[in-house]
């Protein structure tokens, strides 16, 4: 069988990054896709996420090693500590969130292509341990001022919350050349186009 790529998407807040991703698990995922031709030496154009590890307690249904693998705080540090991370963030005080390389390269060896939804940090992070196996996609709004109009729109935020979302998204902005793919969100529609292309590209190759 052959092994699995990774697809790593990361973006400012109201990029609509979301959205994006939403529409390829669907595109690459769905029941009229190509890869039903596909035999399993050729690979499979089917998408997963990566599944993360977090600190916090299971939600509703959640299952340990289907939506996260749950970890306590003090687990959650030892295999910081032993560099099992691919990425982490401490979101709160104990609560964490971040990637297992284990897990990552048993979907990989089971030939999953594996996407990732993580911060332009993470998104580095993963990029540099995978090399060209890996495909780093960075979704950019239009410009700031489009971005704010995005998230007062949301009418989910406090405006000094959405302040420092555009702080920290102008932080964010600054990385994006350090991506393989840039693709800037003014359309919708064609945002979506465009960043299917590029994965239909990669996979091909």
């Amino acid at each position: 069988m052959k092994e699995g790529k990774l697809i790593i998407f990361a973006a400012p807040s109201g990029s609509g990054k979301s959205t994006i991703i939403n529409y390829i698990m669907d595109v690459f995922n769905g029941e009229d896709s190509e890869d039903e031709s596909l035999n399993e030496e050729e690979g499979s154009s089917k998408l997963c996420f990566s599944i993360s590890a977090t600190s916090r307690a299971p939600r509703g249904t959640e299952k340990n090693g289907v939506e996260y693998f749950f970890l306590t705080p003090e687990e959650f540090r030892q295999r910081i500590a032993n560099n099992e991370f691919l990425e982490y963030e401490e979101v709160y005080t104990d609560k964490f969130y971040g990637t297992l390389k284990s897990q990552v390269d048993k979907q990989l060896s089971e030939g999953d292509n594996v996407v990732f939804d993580v911060d332009v940090h993470g998104a580095m992070n993963i990029k540099q341990a995978y090399g060209k196996r890996a495909l780093s996609i960075f979704i950019q709004p239009p410009s700031i001022e489009e971005l704010r109009r995005r998230l007062e729109g949301r009418g989910t935020d406090a405006p000094e919350v959405i302040e420092q979302r555009i702080a920290r998204a102008e932080y964010e902005l600054s990385f994006a050349d350090k991506f393989d793919e840039v693709v800037v969100n003014d359309n919708l529609e064609v945002a979506q186009v465009e960043v299917e292309s590029i994965i239909e590209d990669f996979l091909d190759e």
